[in-house]
């Protein structure tokens, strides 16, 4: 993964084309935000231009651009797990929201998946 602006590409390999690949995962309503290059530092450089391209393209267009993850998750609880969450909150001493983010953090921490590469905000050469 690859990470400008707070906006987070997927990276993969298409080894028909020989090409390295992106697609940015947060950038409604646009899913059109994909780049691709033979090399690193080529498949940086082309997502830069993808991020600014994209909110350019929400400017023009008079579109909010989609904020980098939102910070906000709604999560349709069945009433046994809402319960159960509730009691180890208040065993807990805190209120079910910092509980469910504690838990997730904790789950995190043996994450399968390694925090996104930051790709330098420098303006993208042409």
């Amino acid at each position: 993964m690859m990470e400008y602006k707070g906006y987070i590409a997927v990276i993969g390999y298409a080894d028909s084309h020989d090409l390295l690949y992106g697609n940015v995962i947060n950038a409604a309503p646009y899913p059109i935000v994909n780049f691709m290059a033979s090399d690193v530092e080529g498949l940086k450089r082309e997502f830069r231009i993808s991020v600014e391209d994209y909110l350019s393209w929400c400017e023009e267009d008079g579109d909010e651009p989609a904020k980098p993850f939102p910070g906000k998750l709604e999560l349709p609880l069945y009433q046994e797990l809402y319960r159960r969450i509730a009691l180890a909150a208040a065993a807990d001493g805190l209120d079910m929201d910092d509980w469910v983010v504690e838990a997730i953090e904790q789950k995190l921490t043996g994450n399968r998946f390694p925090p996104p590469t930051s790709v330098s905000q420098a303006a993208p050469s042409p």
